[in-house]
């Protein structure tokens, strides 16, 4: 997992809300279990006027060439609700985005994108409502969120936001839930140590 301390990227305007996770990556896409190549097919619904995905549809935001390369979306409320995919979170990444900012989240997907490095931040809608204001004010504009100051920035503003220190550390310092298990390797082969051997040979085969 990459980590991420400040983020500065151009902010794209998604106003709509209750985006759930069949709008951000449809069923048709979930066949695969590898985490890379589903950035083709974010928002594949919206994003293109034909099923092949051949004819990009000029009317979508993400399509407007001044949010070409946005790291940073900004919905309503509700965001990545429905069927508890993980593939969402993983087809936002592979697109690029490494920060959503909305007025609140649907759980699974929070803790999904968390847990993949999506930093997902909540912001009260009467704020969510200043940045698109900001952002339709000056489209393509960047926008700066911070773990080790825990703001949102932009246009001059500033908001604050939480998260718990357990998901802002991973976050920070790019661990998974691999990375965190194999920091205690040691205390893992030490246990199994003093395991019987047919116990470990139990779990082996």
């Amino acid at each position: 997992m990459e980590p991420l301390k400040t983020h500065t990227g151009v902010a794209v305007p998604l106003d709509a809300g209750n985006v759930d996770t069949d709008q951000i990556i449809p069923k048709q896409f979930l066949l695969a279990v590898d985490r890379k190549g589903f950035g083709k097919h974010l928002f594949h619904q919206a994003r293109y006027l034909d099923e092949a995905e051949t004819q990009p549809n000029p009317e979508f935001v993400l399509n407007k060439p001044i949010y070409k390369g946005a790291s940073i979306l900004v919905a309503r409320e509700n965001f990545g609700n429905g069927s508890s995919r993980e593939h969402a979170p993983w087809a936002l990444l592979d697109y690029g985005i490494r920060v959503v900012i909305c007025a609140s989240f649907g759980d699974i997907f929070r803790n999904n994108a968390l847990g993949n490095g999506l930093l997902t931040v909540t912001l009260p809608e009467a704020a969510i409502s200043e940045l698109f204001d900001a952002m339709y004010a000056d489209p393509g504009m960047k926008v700066t969120v911070s773990l080790e100051t825990m703001t949102v920035e932009a246009a001059g503003k500033s908001w604050g936001f939480a998260l718990d220190d357990f998901r802002r550390r991973t976050i920070m310092e790019g661990l998974d839930a691999m990375d965190l298990t194999m920091a205690h390797a040691a205390e893992i082969e030490a246990y199994e140590a003093g395991r019987p051997a047919w116990m470990n040979r139990a779990l082996q085969g």
